[in-house]
């Protein structure tokens, strides 16, 4: 008989990066509170977690950070303003933010030493759970929520999960890229995975992209990997060194993808989101029709 799996209740966010791509902006303010229309990134990636049953979300931050744990602290000035002036809609939004069981933990990553050292800075919340990975410049639209869909994966298997995009080969160079076996639909078993390889050496076009569930047994990777380029500890290199001990799946995800930590890929997330967004999607539709016409 099968064992259960636990489920997935706890997700990292590596939020301690510095942003460079999008200086001066980034100077004082971190990426991920970057809006989408009126939404900072991070809390889109938050709400997915969300939505796939994740109560405890982990935040590994640095320096000049402060601004996330702001946002999803209680604004007792804001909300006595907002009171006073009767503003109860805006009121109501601001009070909720978060369903009311999420617990929301800030662990200081004191060097950005890269992708797999922040996740291993999370250890000690963890535990011996099963846990998400989410970048939050990764804005992924999906319906369901692209980390439902892999929860769901990971509860039918018991395993870790990658979630993959096919990309053009001419773009592997920017991606951890898997070699796999098919298993069933969207689903491949992983053979290998490859750090950022040249289009002419990429074991395929499988690109993983910023949503992850791993078993606790990757700490014990991360701690032992040899930090690569700039003393960094890569997430990919844990995850190769984990297929020696269990198996690991990719997952093609139902959904669009938002490169938000490019210039062009925040964008185009703004104009989508934008065109559709409640309250000024027609009127903002009808603007990008003028451009078509000037």
């Amino acid at each position: 008989m099968k064992t259960r799996s636990k489920a997935v209740t706890k997700a990292v966010f590596p939020v301690a990066g510095l942003g460079t791509r999008f200086l001066p902006a980034t100077k004082a303010s971190p990426k991920e509170m970057m809006p989408i229309v009126d939404k900072p990134l991070i809390q889109y990636a938050v709400e997915e977690a969300a939505a796939a049953g994740i109560t405890d979300m982990v935040f590994v931050t640095g320096r000049t950070k402060r601004a996330i744990e702001d946002h999803f602290d209680k604004a007792y000035e804001l909300e006595t303003e907002l009171a006073l002036k009767r503003k109860s809609e805006m009121l109501e939004f601001v009070q909720n933010l978060l369903p009311r069981n999420i617990n929301c933990v800030y662990i200081r990553q004191a060097e950005a030493l890269g992708l797999g050292h922040a996740v291993l800075c999370a250890k000690p919340v963890i535990g011996d759970e099963p846990f998400a990975v989410l970048l939050a410049d990764d804005l992924l639209d999906g319906d369901p929520p692209v980390m439902k869909q892999m929860t769901d994966i990971y509860e039918a298997h018991g395993c870790s999960v990658l979630g993959a995009l096919d990309v053009p080969r001419e773009e592997t160079a920017s991606y951890g890229i898997v070699k796999g076996r098919a298993v069933a639909e969207r689903l491949e078993k992983v053979e290998a995975i490859v750090e950022k390889p040249k289009p002419d050496a990429a074991p395929s076009t499988q690109a993983v992209v910023g949503r992850y569930i791993l078993t606790p047994r990757i700490f014990r990777h991360l701690e032992s990997v040899k930090p690569g380029s700039g003393g960094e500890i890569q997430l990919t290199d844990g995850i190769a060194s984990l297929l020696g001990e269990e198996q690991v799946l990719a997952y093609r995800y139902i959904g669009k993808r938002f490169d938000c930590g490019s210039k062009l890929g925040y964008l185009e997330a703004t104009v989508d989101f934008g065109r559709r967004h409640p309250e000024v999607g027609v009127a903002f539709s009808n603007y990008l029709k003028t451009l078509d016409q000037a």
